[in-house]
């Protein structure tokens, strides 16, 4: 070889070996796993007793009876008693007692799961009701259609951002309902005859299939099955498909049917969900979470196990604050598991963070990611839930675990055989009963005070909160 030819071939190595190392690297990183998706689904106004793989008797749930078959089912995750409460709760991972003031607001300064996603690099998106912005006490930012994206989505279509039920803006959340996507304001007009369900569930499954390539988080916080209770596109007919078709029939055993008819299509929509992820082969990358919020409406009745259960949405019994949990993520969680975990609303936070592969955590969650792995985790010795909603309800506090329950009044309770907190045995001289006493007395004392308990509502001028309180995800 020549020296020129020799000088040539040196010159080409030399500028050839970067690029061979940036190939390199490229290479290394995608090999590198995707983080898992995550979708998460949260009914309105609906808990255990109307569920199939929970026990109901009057509702068919195929679609969630066939993940609780595939995954696993959680018989005990614990929310809040109604809402707004739960909402905040989740999203943030604290406990009221931090950070919430207002019934349908969550303070604009709050970080969320959205906000620690996308910072782990993940694709997210919001759909179904919001009602966050602080309409009811017209706070600063009410009327600001760009809320959600702030609150760590990249994308939204959502019911009741800047506008409620009322006035010529407002309307309900189900037939030709008003609807904002993404800070654009969809009227009536423009949804007339269209089934905001179906609506929402069409953006989530778009949203998927258009993010496929990066991990995607979708919160679907549904609108199904809060009341009005009104028919459904499955048993509508050839009915007005307008706002006048929110209207609620009076009778009761009327209003009983169309909210059996609502829970049955709330089912189906899980199903297209679930199928669509199968649809773009993400199942085996997706965690697929359902819950919902707080208890059943109160005016409704259902058959369980051979028994009649009224709902308890607003107060704090079983039928308040005990709901569904069914994961599934094919190839991870076991099959058709029944889990008797303790898990409660501060807990999603922080096992998305582990699933993310982030390192933030929160003052309360306790992450349970290794169970929708197949692992045994460590589980929570107890749930704690603080409950001042500032909506003319009974405010308090309890500590439980899977069996008994205590008030920060005192009474205890032994759910089980107990569902309606008959009987008191807070003054037990039992010597196991006095043990699980004292056990959950000294975990409520790592809480704060107790709310006063006197039906605050939208005027109450004393909002107490204590941020900065010692932490209490301890298990």
């Amino acid at each position: 070889m020549s020296n020129i030819g020799f000088m040539f071939s040196r010159v080409a190595g030399i500028l050839l070996l970067p690029l061979c190392v940036l190939i390199a690297v490229d290479h290394s990183r995608a090999d590198e796993p995707k983080p898992p998706n995550i979708v998460l689904i949260m009914a309105d106004d609906v808990s255990w007793e109307a569920f199939g793989c929970y026990g109901a008797e009057d509702y068919e749930t195929p679609e969630l009876d066939r993940l609780a078959k595939q995954g696993v089912r959680f018989s005990h995750c614990y929310s809040t008693p109604i809402c707004t409460t739960s909402r905040v709760q989740i999203m943030t991972g604290m406990y009221n007692f931090r950070n919430y003031t207002h019934f349908g607001y969550l303070a604009p300064t709050e970080r969320t799961f959205g906000h620690m996603l996308q910072d782990a690099g993940y694709k997210t998106a919001i759909a179904g009701k919001w009602q966050l912005n602080g309409l009811y006490n017209s706070l600063p930012g009410h009327d600001d259609a760009t809320r959600p994206m702030k609150a760590g989505f990249h994308e939204s279509m959502l019911w009741q951002v800047t506008t409620g039920k009322n006035g010529d803006r407002g309307g309900e959340r189900f037939w030709s309902p008003p609807i904002e996507h993404n800070g654009k304001f969809l009227t009536k007009e423009m949804n007339a005859d269209k089934y905001g369900p179906d609506m929402f569930c069409d953006f989530v499954c778009d949203f998927m299939e258009r993010n496929q390539k990066d991990p995607f988080f979708v919160y679907y916080p549904m609108v199904l099955v809060h009341d009005p209770f009104v028919k459904t596109p499955d048993t509508i007919g050839t009915g007005d498909r307008g706002q006048v078709a929110n209207k609620a029939p009076k009778n009761r055993a009327a209003q009983k049917e169309n909210f059996v008819a609502m829970v049955n299509y709330m089912d189906k929509i899980v199903g297209r969900i679930v199928k669509k992820i199968d649809d773009l082969g993400q199942l085996e990358n997706t965690i697929i979470l359902f819950t919902a919020d707080n208890g059943t409406n109160r005016r409704i009745t259902s058959r369980w196990n051979g028994q009649s259960i009224q709902g308890g949405k607003g107060g704090m019994t079983d039928m308040g604050t005990h709901v569904p949990l069914v994961a599934y993520w094919k190839g991870h969680t076991p099959e058709g598991l029944v889990s008797t975990d303790l898990i409660d609303f501060t807990d999603f936070f922080p096992t998305f963070s582990r699933a993310a592969q982030s390192d933030e955590t929160t003052n309360d969650g306790h992450s349970f990611f290794p169970q929708l792995n197949g692992e045994t985790g460590q589980p929570r010795d107890w749930v704690f839930c603080h409950y001042e909603p500032y909506w003319n309800k009974t405010a308090g506090q309890f500590i439980r675990d899977d069996q008994f329950k205590l008030y920060r009044d005192g009474r205890m309770f032994r759910i089980p055989d107990d569902l309606k907190e008959m009987n008191d045995i807070g003054e037990s001289d039992n010597q196991r009963i006095r043990a699980v006493r004292d056990r959950l007395s000294a975990a409520l004392n790592l809480a704060p005070p107790a709310p006063a308990g006197s039906k605050a509502g939208r005027d109450t001028k004393d909002r107490p909160v204590f941020p900065d309180w010692k932490a209490m995800n301890r298990r």
